[in-house]
């Protein structure tokens, strides 16, 4: 291996460790340099309103429903104030496949940006607990100074509120987070009535509040780096026309600092010829080495601020939040230095290297075609989805009865379930098709109700005439009636003797 060779391999040594890891394994804590800039008060700002939309959805509710729920644990969800029951799992878990598809699509063109935009783990690290951070203990060269000294009165006062005001946020992230899960009512009861009432929601706040604690405290970044899968769904997502936070090695290579006189070494200009050759689909080294130094001036600056740790300039990298920090510390120092801004900025690697952007191509087309598919197909599913749904079974392990010389009987359960958000009243049930047959609900009440989002339940017997029972099995039809008005149909087998 030459020299040039061993130079080139040695800059891709990044690829073979995490930022916020050293050799042994051990975490190296990363200390981010507070941001300024365009984007991050557009962030800031954006940051503002999606925490408003996160606090204030579980309070917005639709005929007396909330307008997004996920109930768990009693397999009830609510999606934009349609109502989910277990007899809606299908249309449900569709909707999570085209949502799923939707961020396929959406990280095929626009790489991470969800994580670094709209992200509740970012947008509550980095705007919320960080700010707050910065604001106790300074910017990243006093939190430095201050975790290394000594535990005097001041580091304990500060370290201490801190903590204090971190539990607190996680407090209410907790219930937060419960009221898109039990409801915000519940939630309010949890907090107002005594704890010998709610002890579980009480435990479950506590555990959330302690887990969010803990990430936020502690965890931070190693969320994003370590645990969620999205980070390395990008190595199969990605692709070379993606837009994502890219630093422009065309324009800043070779990097170094400003100087009446920098040369580059010979082994230096070499060694980015080939890097940029080699970015070219090119295997031949420039002839001629490269005299000049790029816009990178290597002030490190992009590195310091960026909250996983790594250096953007050596490419699109996992851990990469799309945050776009690195893009206002360079655009920052391209002003001082008198050079154009954009040296780190939103491109794909052809718009770099090729001058050219191509935000159509053929995943993109594909993902497309499947994600309007998907939507077509769930729009059907839920324009033609019934408000309530009735099941007519028979009882297990009962066969037909002899009547009398006239009938025979069948036993059935019955359900009809309510998805509407109001009581369904006086519901009755009609055979039809059967002429002389009768049906008869055991234990009848004078009015049947299926509460709302509930269900009714209970046993009904079925006699049809001997002589209209030309097989074995026939297959009936019950109408399910409110008020006299119909509101459903089941069908099921009525068994009558082997013929």
């Amino acid at each position: 291996m030459n020299d040039i060779e061993q130079l080139y391999q040695d800059s891709e040594t990044f690829r073979d460790h995490l930022a916020t890891v050293d050799k042994k394994g051990k975490r190296i804590w990363i200390y981010p340099k507070k941001p300024a800039g365009w984007f991050y008060k557009v962030r800031t700002y954006t940051s503002w309103l999606l925490l408003a939309i996160l606090i204030g959805m579980p309070f917005i509710k639709i005929n007396g429903e909330p307008f997004m729920l996920f109930n768990v644990l009693e397999g009830k969800f609510i999606l934009f104030g349609i109502v989910f029951t277990p007899q809606d799992l299908h249309l449900f878990a569709l909707a999570m496949v085209t949502l799923m598809v939707f961020i396929v699509l959406f990280t095929v063109v626009f790489g991470r940006l969800f994580c670094g935009w709209v992200c509740p783990q970012t947008i509550f690290m980095e705007m919320v607990f960080r700010k707050i951070e910065y604001w106790i203990e300074g910017d990243a060269n006093q939190q430095r100074k201050l975790d290394k000294e000594p535990w005097t009165s001041d580091k304990i006062i500060k370290k201490g509120s801190k903590h204090i005001i971190f539990f607190l946020i996680a407090v209410l992230i907790a219930n937060i987070f419960l009221t898109y899960i039990i409801g915000v009512d519940q939630v309010g009861k949890i907090i107002s009535e005594p704890i010998n009432m709610h002890v579980v929601g009480f435990a479950a706040m506590l555990i959330f509040s302690g887990l969010f604690y803990g990430v936020f405290a502690f965890m931070r970044e190693q969320v994003c780096t370590t645990i969620c899968p999205y980070g390395r769904m990008q190595g199969v997502l990605l692709v070379p026309d993606s837009i994502v936070v890219h630093y422009d090695f065309v324009r800043g290579e070779p990097r170094g600092k400003i100087k009446k006189t920098n040369p580059v070494s010979d082994i230096q200009q070499e060694v980015a010829q080939a890097a940029l050759k080699s970015a070219n689909g090119q295997d031949t080294i420039a002839e001629s080495p490269i005299k000049i130094l790029g816009d990178c001036i290597d002030c490190k600056l992009c590195v310091q601020v960026c909250p996983t740790g790594i250096d953007i300039r050596n490419g699109t990298q996992l851990e990469c939040v799309n945050c776009t920090a690195c893009i206002d510390a360079c655009d920052g120092v391209m002003d001082k230095v008198s050079r154009p801004r954009g040296l780190i900025r939103y491109d794909s690697y052809n718009g770099i290297q090729k001058g050219k952007r191509h935000l159509l191509n053929t995943r993109v087309i594909a993902y497309s075609a499947v994600l309007v598919i998907l939507i077509v197909f769930q729009a059907f599913l839920l324009g033609t989805r019934n408000s309530v749904e009735t099941l007519v079974l028979k009882t297990p392990g009962q066969l037909y009865n002899v009547v009398d010389d006239i009938y025979y009987r069948n036993v059935y359960n019955w359900e009809v379930i309510n998805k509407t958000a109001e009581d369904i009243q006086n519901i009755e049930f009609k055979l039809v098709g059967v002429p002389g047959s009768r049906l008869e609900v055991v234990g009848t009440k004078e009015n049947i109700i299926s509460p709302k989002q509930g269900l009714a339940k209970g046993v009904m017997m079925l006699d049809i005439p001997k002589t209209a029972m030309k097989t074995t099995k026939r297959k009936i039809k019950i109408e399910v009636y409110s008020n006299g008005k119909l509101i459903d149909e089941a069908t099921t087998n009525f068994l009558g003797p082997i013929k």
